[in-house]
């Protein structure tokens, strides 16, 4: 009576085990701690990219992308804290699951224009003759200096006009593999979220919970 006792002890913390895992990680810790590291990365290297030129776009600097991505991974935060099962048990669970959902879709489809962004302006970049404009300090780059009326860029508060073809150029590469990288952790938490079937999102029979619930009667 002891022994099964003690393995009907050490099946359940297994179960236990088991329901805060998911493809081998615990779900969502891993997925919501990815998303936060990434998305402060990004919001870094965007403020740096303001420090270079404080009159850059919005589009060209993605901080907006970063923000919105970390206040989703708070919520992947929120539901590791809460109770995890396959099936919810109360309406807020779901809700949040919901929403955690929706989010992970909204931050997929910001990081992919924030790479569209990003990688248009590093492709300009890297056909750009820039030279110092007069006495202020500003740098006016050409995409063809023989063309007269080329597309110019003028990029103000810049001392060396070397740093937009450097510097500059380099933390857009680093934007668009943070936020491709960012856009991929929100595709793996949809499909994390859809893989468990959550309600509205189920799809065909759990034969495996009903053979658990047989066990458990027998």
């Amino acid at each position: 009576m002891e022994k099964n006792k003690e393995q009907k002890g050490k099946l359940k913390a297994g179960q236990k085990e088991d329901s805060h895992t998911s493809c081998g990680c615990r779900f969502p810790l891993l997925i919501a701690l990815l998303q936060l590291i990434l998305s402060i990365s990004i919001v870094v290297v965007a403020f740096l990219m303001t420090g270079i030129s404080s009159y850059l776009l919005t589009r060209e600097t993605p901080h907006w992308a970063g923000i919105i991505v970390c206040l989703v991974s708070l919520l992947g935060f929120y539901l590791y804290c809460i109770t995890y099962l396959p099936d919810e048990r109360t309406s807020m669970q779901f809700i949040a699951k919901l929403v955690y959902f929706l989010l992970c879709a909204i931050g997929l489809v910001i990081c992919v224009l924030a790479v569209a962004f990003a990688g248009h302006h590093y492709s300009q970049i890297n056909n750009f003759t820039c030279e110092p404009k007069g006495e202020m300090e500003s740098c006016v780059c050409k995409l063809d200096p023989m063309d007269p009326i080329a597309r110019t860029f003028e990029y103000r508060d810049v001392k060396d006009c070397s740093t937009i073809t450097t510097t500059l150029k380099l933390y857009f590469l680093l934007q668009i593999a943070l936020n491709l990288t960012l856009a991929i952790v929100c595709l793996i938490g949809c499909f994390v979220m859809w893989k468990h079937r959550y309600q509205v999102f189920f799809v065909g029979l759990q034969l495996n919970s009903a053979n658990e619930q047989k066990q458990q009667k027998v």
